[in-house]
């Protein structure tokens, strides 16, 4: 890894915890938070997979707020205008993880460049970084509406090049969601798997590079393979 000149991490799941809106939807519906969440999150994922294998793109905050529609129909849940609103902002407001502003402190005081590249709007991703206080960490915010389709497109990934200004083969990509992290990897990446829940790696003809249990690990490793 003595080759590695910058990083960039996905967002959603990787940095963040998406599973932090539980608290806003157990609000509105007592006892259904994490099914609402859960459910949620599988049908924004699936929206993006489906809306780029169609052409018909939309951003990433129209396919949250359709996905969380589908989930709250599915559940036998009424959602009025207010409710969605306040459900869908929640996606603004997302947790960093408990080990992200300690690893990416310690990344940033070894001099490397650190980039988000993620499904989320230009918009989006400002906002949660903003929100989080995290602006400081990151020298590239990098959302998928410059091509206009969602990961795991090869476009998305390509556009880390340009605008991290170096070979992929010099960047790392560090992503907690198995399909993203084998599509990076397919197209050239060295990659770090996030396994935040000990799960199983997507067989899709590729492997991660490494493979850590949190962020924590993840600098450990970098740090020590840069000498």
């Amino acid at each position: 890894m003595k080759n590695i000149q910058g990083i960039v991490f996905d967002l959603y799941g990787t940095l963040y915890d998406v599973h932090s809106v539980v608290q806003a939807c157990e609000e509105v519906y007592p006892g259904q938070g994490d099914a609402i969440s859960r459910l949620w999150r599988q049908k924004q994922l699936e929206y993006t997979w489906l809306r780029s294998l169609m052409g018909r793109y939309v951003n990433f905050e129209k396919a949250t707020e359709d996905a969380l529609r589908f989930t709250c129909a599915q559940l036998g849940l009424p959602l009025d205008n207010e409710t969605h609103q306040r459900l869908s902002d929640a996606y603004l407001h997302l947790n960093p993880y408990s080990d992200t502003p300690d690893a990416l402190r310690r990344l940033k005081a070894a001099g490397l460049p650190l980039g988000i590249i993620s499904n989320g709007s230009h918009g989006s991703i400002e906002q949660v970084v903003t929100n989080s206080q995290m602006s400081w960490a990151f020298d590239q915010l990098i959302s998928v509406e410059e091509v206009q389709v969602f990961k795991p497109d090869s476009r998305v990934y390509s556009l880390a090049e340009k605008r991290m200004g170096f070979p992929k083969e010099n960047i790392l990509f560090v992503s907690s969601n198995a399909w993203d992290a084998s599509a990076a990897s397919n197209f050239g990446f060295p990659v770090c798997w996030i396994n935040r829940q000990n799960g199983a790696f997507d067989e899709l003809d590729a492997k991660p590079t490494h493979t850590v249990r949190n962020l924590t690990e993840m600098a450990d490793w970098l740090l020590s393979s840069l000498g």
